[in-house]
């Protein structure tokens, strides 16, 4: 195992974690950010398999949220603005009329405090943050953990720990955008995904949660037995076609299986598998990233990428029937997302 720090742009540090397999992962200091993942396929060549930028001021603006920590709450507040205990707490429109991903100061976009630690088969990373009280409009002090782990049997553990000296919402998650070609080589049309989920939130012209949940069956939605996300891509139900001829949905969990995801990559033989204690996540697949950003491996395009999101669900907030974000004072916020690559 092994970690190495360098500083870009004078200003932020980078972590990358290698094991002895020769996997690594690579971590700002800002925003938490994952810009690269060097991940064995079938015949164990090294390949970035995460879109990142080739310039790294590009983080500073990231409209794409690529690799970053997302808090205090993951995904669309309906209105930017949401009620507790009768008061009405308003927060930044940054997505149309909605409040998206923590608002324009998230966890994305601030310097977390890195500890990085180191044993004879995991090295990892301890992310710390306190998010003050009235925050991006968000009540009370927060104080938040995010760890990294990677270990010799290609497992990444993202373990996310917080507590609030008030009630106030909070689902953390992390927007790593995943292409199991290497290096960009192709669009993930062809990508496998298994999900353990029979329902889906249906969503609204603004990609807002309608209140209704979909049943999976005989939908481009149905990922119980896997599909190839290209699926959804030329289908043009109306849930496909309103997010721009893809996926941005919240899958509910069944957590009948011991996994609640996988992706599997045909070409490269390469599979991740997501296992969480979360209800859910959002499954995004680059529908509106645009053309000819610069990334590491070449310029953007739509379909490059696909993010787990998972995560309590912001509906929750406008809604009956959505997983709850809310976090009281005494309780303690710990959920953990384990991506295993094989």
């Amino acid at each position: 195992m092994n970690i190495e720090t360098k500083e870009v742009l004078n200003k932020w540090a980078e972590y990358t974690l290698t094991n002895d397999r020769g996997m690594s992962v690579s971590v700002l200091n800002f925003g938490g950010i994952i810009t690269k993942m060097m991940v064995p396929d079938a015949n164990g060549n090294l390949e970035n398999v995460v879109l990142g930028y080739k310039n790294y001021q590009d983080y500073e603006t990231n409209p794409n949220y690529f690799g970053a920590i997302i808090g205090r709450v993951a995904g669309r507040i309906q209105g930017a603005a949401f009620q507790l205990d009768g008061k009405t707490y308003p927060l930044a429109a940054n997505n149309g009329e909605n409040h998206l991903h923590g608002g324009p100061g998230g966890f994305h976009q601030v310097i977390w405090e890195v500890t990085p630690f180191q044993t004879d088969s995991e090295a990892g990373l301890e992310l710390t943050y306190t998010s003050e009280d009235g925050d991006g409009g968000y009540p009370g002090n927060v104080e938040v953990k995010v760890i990294y782990t990677l270990n010799n049997e290609n497992l990444l553990i993202l373990d996310y720990l917080a507590e609030s000296d008030q009630t106030t919402p909070l689902t953390l998650s992390n927007h790593t955008y995943f292409n199991l070609t290497g290096n960009l080589k192709n669009t993930v049309q062809n990508h496998k995904v298994t999900i353990d989920s029979s329902r889906f939130a249906e969503l609204n012209s603004e990609l807002i949660a309608t209140g209704k949940l979909l049943h999976v069956e005989g939908t481009p939605f149905d990922f119980r037995q896997g599909l190839a996300l290209g699926t959804g891509f030329n289908n043009h139900t109306d849930q496909n076609k309103i997010v721009g001829d893809g996926y941005d949905h919240y899958f509910i969990f069944d957590h009948s299986r011991t996994h609640q995801a996988m992706v599997e990559d045909p070409e490269s033989g390469r599979v991740m598998t997501v296992t969480t204690n979360q209800p859910g996540m959002v499954m995004y697949t680059s529908n509106a990233l645009k053309e000819g950003l610069e990334l590491a491996e070449g310029t953007s395009r739509k379909y490059l990428g696909v993010c787990f999101e998972t995560q309590a669900s912001p509906a929750s907030l406008h809604q009956q029937g959505f997983p709850s974000v809310i976090l009281k004072p005494g309780e303690k916020y710990q959920k953990q997302t384990v991506l295993t690559f094989g």
